[in-house]
């Protein structure tokens, strides 16, 4: 027996241009504009710079056979980008529309020196050593890494040893290698822990009392040392206080990271570009948009001459209607771009204003105490947009205020009812948490219960779990070991 049913199925399906547009929110400043520059080049229908043109118009016979399956084109999902060819592209230069007048085209030169590899291997050759000596040297000197450590076993290296460079050696003469290779600088290099990373510069120092103690707490006593358990090291040395503080105090002199101290090793620095720039004048807030997110463009006028030509030819050929599919393809791809361009300037505007008049308070004070409660859904609802379109602009976006370049999502937070009940800001608490454990006295530490005591105190009625939480977000170890002498 046969069932016939009716069923309804609701479905949503994005456009081309839709998709092109989410792409492009999601970019920031400098990733857009390598984006741009690729659009220039792959699409020649689209060019930069002041000039405007009259858009297009076709009234042919073409029109009602090719231009009535755009929304199968939609339909199928197929993006008019796949339509490119292989023929020679003209490079066209982008040109920037600068909304804000800080904007500034900032080149940063680095300079690029000896590695810290080849820094170590050159004071090798102050060393009268063997040939295989050298070998092992040079091998232990290629393990160090960044932070100027050597993380391998003995037995694991001269395994590697034989396998690699073809040198049979044993461990003792390894471990005497080792030796020399502490002797290189800076002083700590080639350390295999970070206790004997500090012993070797504490070596290299005036064998002072303070030294020679600091030498054998390190030696002797590290974990309790690194556990701040500082009455057993009185007890275990039979030392005064001073004398413990003045040992601590050489130690806390010393680099636990010797190779960051070469400034050979050191990485160019990443610079973000702000995506806005938010000036207060005359008490009020003014937020402007990096004109490097606005470029000016438009389509190519020779390509809309193309068209008119052949709308104005008499005698219209196969090969002629080819081609002016063509163009109309890579027109279609320019417009879209072009309008996508547009929209994402408009939503990332609107999208920043609601959240900087969201959080006018903070912006004007500097203060992350004044920060409100504030979720995507929030400036989704006021901005009468989707979720993800708002995420997509906080997770990638960066603001220059008065009080530097802030990454936007870090504008949100969750909420937390205080003693009166009000809604007031999780970034709030942790400031106050963080200004509260910097002001305590370190010799005695307040503990996870104490600074929920006092946090309840000044009205924020939190757990002893969530102020440990607060506490772990913002690195802040636990009480034992912010203790001091």
């Amino acid at each position: 027996m046969l069932k016939q049913q009716l069923k309804f199925k609701l479905s949503q399906k994005l456009s081309p241009q839709q998709i092109q547009l989410m792409k492009l929110i999601q970019l920031p400043t400098q990733a857009f504009e390598q984006r741009v520059k690729q659009e220039l080049e792959d699409n020649p229908a689209l060019d930069s710079g002041k000039e405007k043109t009259d858009e297009y118009e076709f009234e042919d016979e073409f029109k009602n056979e090719e231009q009535d399956n755009d929304s199968e084109v939609i339909e199928t999902e197929i993006d008019v980008d796949e339509y490119l060819s292989d023929d020679e592209i003209p490079n066209y230069r982008l040109q920037a529309n600068n909304y804000s007048s800080d904007d500034e085209e900032k080149s940063v030169p680095y300079a690029s020196g000896t590695s810290f590899s080849q820094h170590l291997k050159t004071q090798l050759q102050t060393f009268r050593l063997k040939e295989e000596e050298m070998k092992i040297a040079e091998f232990l000197v290629g393990s160090v890494d960044e932070s100027g450590y050597i993380r391998r076993d003995v037995p694991d290296i001269v395994d590697d040893l034989a396998f690699t460079q073809n040198v049979y050696t044993d461990e003792e003469t390894v471990e005497r290698i080792f030796k020399i290779v502490h002797q290189l600088d800076p002083a700590g290099v080639g350390a295999r822990s970070l206790q004997e990373c500090l012993l070797i510069q504490l070596k290299r120092k005036n064998p002072t009392a303070s030294v020679e103690l600091a030498i054998e707490m390190l030696d002797k006593a590290f974990d309790q040392f690194t556990k701040k358990h500082y009455s057993k090291l009185l007890s275990k040395f039979d030392i005064s206080e001073d004398q413990l503080r003045d040992a601590i105090e050489e130690i806390e002199h010393l680099n636990p990271k010797p190779g960051g101290s070469y400034a050979g090793n050191l990485r160019p620095v990443e610079h973000v570009t702000p995506d806005f720039t938010i000036k207060i004048k005359d008490g009020e807030l003014e937020l402007s948009l990096n004109g490097r997110n606005a470029p000016q463009m438009h389509v190519s006028r020779d390509y809309s001459n193309m068209l008119k030509g052949y709308k104005e030819s008499k005698n219209k050929t196969k090969e002629q209607k080819d081609a002016v599919m063509f163009i109309k393809q890579k027109l279609d791809s320019a417009k879209w771009f072009i309008e996508a361009i547009k929209q994402r300037q408009e939503t990332l505007f609107v999208t920043m204003s609601a959240i900087m008049h969201h959080q006018e308070e903070y912006f004007l004070s500097g203060d992350e105490r004044d920060l409100k409660p504030m979720i995507l859904k929030d400036i989704a609802e006021e901005i009468e947009m989707d979720v993800s379109t708002v995420s997509r602009v906080a997770n990638s976006k960066y603001v220059d205020t008065p009080y530097g370049t802030k990454l936007i999502k870090e504008f949100f937070s969750e909420s937390m009812k205080n003693d009166q009940g009000e809604d007031v800001s999780t970034r709030e608490i942790k400031k106050i948490l963080e200004i509260t454990v910097g002001e305590e006295d370190k010799k005695k530490p307040l503990t996870d219960d104490k600074l929920s005591k006092i946090l309840k105190d000044k009205g924020y009625p939190i757990a002893r779990r969530t102020v440990a939480k607060y506490r772990e977000q913002l690195d802040i170890p636990v009480a034992r070991l912010r203790k001091e002498i």
